[in-house]
């Protein structure tokens, strides 16, 4: 059993927005994504990892693939390998999400141009 709280961890790079990993393997990866006024999630695919989105606050807009979203609280995605995606918050308050990647590969990601 493992127990963390997300006062307790930190945003990489020491950031106030961005990653913040609650739990990394040995199965899933997972963790809370903020993103603050013009941050962006860059554009990417997994190919063999499928990573799951829950909207907690705020909005922003989420391209998979070709398809566009406005995102609300409350919303879910799920994005199976090799589609791309890609997050901008156009709004002036940060959107929070959580974020699930199965199975834990922590380097599969292809970054997208």
């Amino acid at each position: 059993m493992d127990k963390t709280n997300e006062n307790d961890i930190e945003f990489r790079d020491g950031k106030t927005t961005g990653v913040k990993y609650m739990f990394r393997g040995p199965k899933i990866d997972w963790g809370i994504l903020v993103l603050g006024k013009g941050e962006t999630l860059s554009k990417h695919y997994h190919k063999e990892v499928e990573e799951t989105f829950y909207f907690i606050s705020g909005s922003c807009k989420m391209l998979i693939d070709d398809r566009e979203f406005i995102t609300k609280p409350g919303d879910a995605f799920r994005v199976e390998p090799n589609k791309s995606h890609y997050m901008k918050n156009e709004h002036d308050k940060p959107v929070k999400m959580i974020f699930i990647k199965c199975p834990y590969i922590p380097n599969d990601k292809v970054k997208v141009k």
